[in-house]
């Protein structure tokens, strides 16, 4: 979108775009933006809640009133919680959650927690009726599996498609790893909001401990295809930036 809006003021139509990773707009460096600190593949923030969905549309817009380019702006509230239609009082828990341990490796631990979210991925995608998970086929186990395998020294190369590089089969591998622990907190009773829901997995679970981990790893190779994933992608810049902090 960056080489889009580029191309496009060049012909003297003004642009702007919403950013759900400040690092990318950051690299391409577009015209106007909008950062917004919401989950990947909600750039106005709330399904359905047309309020909200309004002020940042607005907030993008008035971008268009600034003379100085390039301007990148951040959007500074969180997305209102997240609402799935039914009552929490009617909801019955698919599985009981153990408080999390240190037992295991952490490739055990994270395969573990997979398998508990499981039925709570099921409640979520009956309740929207959707998923974005598919993109890479593999089941949630099996992402978990490939994942993780990268924390040692025999690292799984390919995930579905034998001539696709490393770096792209892990960077989907992650991301939909991530969206299956997302979907699954959103399945359950409570409030949830895009900060509550992204801070639950970079700092409460197994899953969240391996990117990071990966990340630091990752983040040490001499390719450049993985030390970008590491560096652009992998680790929001909003938990990075509170991690530095404690």
């Amino acid at each position: 979108m960056s080489a889009v809006g580029r191309y496009l003021e060049e012909f003297g139509i003004p642009t702007v775009q919403i950013s759900l990773i400040r690092e990318h707009t950051v690299v391409f460096n577009p015209p106007r933006a909008l950062w917004v600190p919401f989950m990947l593949g909600r750039p106005y923030g709330a399904p359905t809640n047309t309020v909200f969905q309004k002020r940042v549309l607005q907030e993008a817009l008035r971008l268009l009133e600034h003379d100085r380019e390039p301007i990148i702006q951040d959007f500074t509230d969180d997305a209102p919680p997240d609402q799935l239609g039914y009552d929490d009082q009617q909801l019955v828990c698919p599985v009981s959650f153990p408080s999390q341990s240190k037992v295991g490796t952490l490739r055990e631990r994270v395969i573990s927690e997979v398998g508990q979210l499981k039925a709570w991925h099921q409640v979520s995608t009956q309740a929207r009726n959707r998923t974005t998970l598919g993109v890479t086929g593999a089941s949630p186990e099996r992402l978990a599996d490939f994942v993780t395998s990268w924390l040692g020294a025999n690292a799984e190369q390919i995930l579905y498609t034998p001539d696709q590089p490393a770096a792209v089969s892990l960077k989907f591998a992650t991301d939909e790893l991530k969206s299956f622990y997302f979907e699954s907190k959103l399945a359950q009773p409570g409030q949830h909001s895009a900060k509550s829901v992204q801070d639950w997995f970079w700092f409460e679970t197994s899953g969240g401990e391996a990117l990071l981990a990966l990340r630091a790893k990752l983040a040490a190779e001499g390719d450049p295809a993985f030390k970008g994933l590491a560096t652009l992608s992998m680790v929001p810049r909003v938990v990075l930036d509170a991690l530095t902090r404690h």
